[in-house]
């Protein structure tokens, strides 16, 4: 190929690699640009932790019972992951050692058979050899088989040895499985009892708190100042985030307006702006407690914390200016700072805040001001 050929080529070649290169630059900048909002938006949930408001010893009272029930859920379930994948582990380890087992006994099935020949040969096949003198062709194929047994009994032998050690290997580590599966036993049974424990006091509180009211429109009043105050927070997260040093990205939210999946699949038991206590600004989908709640979009998660009214509230900043909340849930998946992604498990449906069934409370919102979720979400 001639020279001038050679240095087009070349350059063509480097004009593809140099846009490479500057994508690979790029996409590594955003990354650590993505990163860096990760841990001021973590830094600001850590600010904004524990702004839930509780005007008495009753309010107080519930929240800390609903956030160590919350913490004894989350603890429950790394417990029943653990012995998941520990049991997962332990079925594994099982088939292995009987695998092991088995080949073993094959090995020895095969060394019995290596030295029954051996004996039909006698007990010194090497000096009957040596002292017959016929033809040495013969005896070569005579010593070669010999030979042949030696090494593969050796083989088998060696064989033997290892599978031996793997099965003592494999013992030893059922053994430390078992002991840390009889641990974990005991701990999901004293995590259960103390569930049960903080169950029933949250009962008796939440007891309290309804007695306290003389009426129907005392009570209402009392939600509607949780809502105000929950409104000043929301400025407050709103004013917080605005003081990042980088904006959230977008995620391009906007353009999934009337497709976003539903938090969780149910029965809508208040619409958006029918005047109910604090529930007025988005809706309350009916679902099983522990039920699932995912993220309806790709954002970072502002707020994770227990909120008066709303119970264990969780913020998504999805960028463009809008924000997702959910309330009431029973725990918590996620952490301020965090990306998540649509569909991923961001907590539980729950009934925390002093609710008296389990269901989910959802609300967008776009420049702080709520905007009807139904909008949003696909119809079904």
């Amino acid at each position: 190929m001639p020279m001038r050929w050679w240095l087009a080529f070349a350059a063509v070649l480097a004009l593809g690699y140099a846009p490479a290169v500057v994508a690979q630059q790029d996409e590594s900048a955003a990354r650590q640009q993505l990163d860096a909002i990760g841990q001021e938006i973590e830094s600001l949930g850590q600010r904004l932790t524990s702004t839930g408001q509780a005007r008495d010893s009753a309010e107080r009272e519930l929240r800390e019972v609903e956030t160590e029930l919350a913490a004894t859920h989350q603890r429950l379930d790394t417990l029943q992951a653990e012995r998941r994948q520990l049991d997962e582990e332990t079925s594994q380890l099982r088939q292995h050692r009987d695998r092991l087992e088995s080949e073993r006994a094959n090995q020895y099935a095969a060394l019995g058979q290596q030295l029954a020949a051996l004996y039909r040969l006698g007990p010194t096949p090497q000096l009957k050899l040596l002292l017959n003198q016929g033809d040495p062709a013969e005896l070569d194929r005579m010593q070669a088989y010999l030979n042949r047994l030696t090494e593969a009994r050796n083989r088998r032998l060696s064989d033997i040895a290892r599978l031996d050690t793997a099965l003592a290997d494999t013992q030893k580590e059922l053994s430390e499985r078992q002991a840390r599966l009889d641990v974990l036993a005991d701990e999901l049974e004293e995590q259960s009892a103390l569930l049960a424990q903080r169950t029933t006091e949250r009962r008796s509180v939440v007891s309290n708190l309804d007695d306290r009211y003389g009426s129907e429109e005392e009570r209402l009043a009392d939600l509607n100042q949780s809502r105000e105050e929950a409104e000043r927070v929301l400025r407050n997260i709103q004013a917080e985030m605005a003081k990042l040093a980088e904006p959230s990205p977008t995620t391009h939210i906007v353009s999934t307006q009337g497709d976003l999946p539903w938090p969780v699949q149910g029965a809508i038991s208040s619409n958006f702006n029918h005047r109910d206590g604090v529930h007025y600004n988005g809706i309350v989908i009916q679902a099983s407690a522990g039920t699932p709640v995912t993220a309806v979009h790709t954002g970072r998660v502002v707020f994770a914390d227990w909120m008066r009214g709303f119970g264990n509230l969780l913020i998504i900043d999805h960028g463009d200016q809008i924000m997702t909340l959910h309330a009431h849930l029973q725990q918590f998946s996620v952490r301020p700072g965090q990306q998540v992604n649509r569909g991923d498990e961001i907590g539980r449906v729950g009934d925390s805040g002093g609710q008296t069934r389990a269901a989910l409370y959802f609300e967008v919102r776009r420049g702080g001001e709520p905007i009807n979720p139904q909008r949003w979400i696909a119809r079904r």
